[in-house]
């Protein structure tokens, strides 16, 4: 009986600190969500975001053993605001819940910070329902915003 429920449960997945020797694996997992997540021309954007520390804030490395399958950042701004930062999840990892517990741990590490009433991202329309599920309301939208077909969508998650 034991051998036959370890194939529905799913693996231990580990959560760490993102490194410089993870850009090229960050690059890929982009590359594996456009489209529709994300549009060719965000890919330098993102590519910047890595590497500056100063502008990547905190940000994480979701893997199972040695394979990558998530990434996403959080940063805690002025006046009680903190973020979310290029969330992804690989593209054929998509439906296992990944992307839940990745948000469910960066909004953990949010909430421990007491100076924080709220928490900030900016989506795009393929998303926003996703984050509507935990709790960011709409509080923006710019059509094309991000590009040609690709909505801005900023939330809001109130913590207090």
């Amino acid at each position: 009986m034991t051998g036959s429920l370890l194939h529905i449960l799913p693996a231990v997945v580990n959560i760490r600190p993102y490194t410089p020797t993870d850009l090229n694996a960050c690059l890929a997992l982009f590359d594996s969500n456009r489209p529709p997540y994300f549009h060719p021309s965000e890919r330098a954007d993102y590519e910047a975001f890595l590497s500056d520390p100063a502008d990547r804030g905190e940000y994480f490395v979701m893997e199972r053993g040695t394979e990558v399958l998530a990434y996403g950042g959080i940063w805690a701004g002025t006046e009680g605001v903190g973020g979310l930062s290029w969330g992804m999840v690989r593209g054929d990892s998509h439906g296992q819940g990944l992307g839940t517990q990745l948000t469910v741990d960066r909004l953990d590490r949010l909430r421990r910070r007491p100076e924080l009433r709220g928490v900030r991202l900016d989506t795009s329309q393929h998303t926003e329902v996703f984050y509507a599920r935990h709790g960011f309301v709409v509080v923006g939208r710019t059509p094309g915003g991000f590009a040609p077909g690709l909505d801005e969508v900023k939330m809001l998650l109130d913590l207090t």
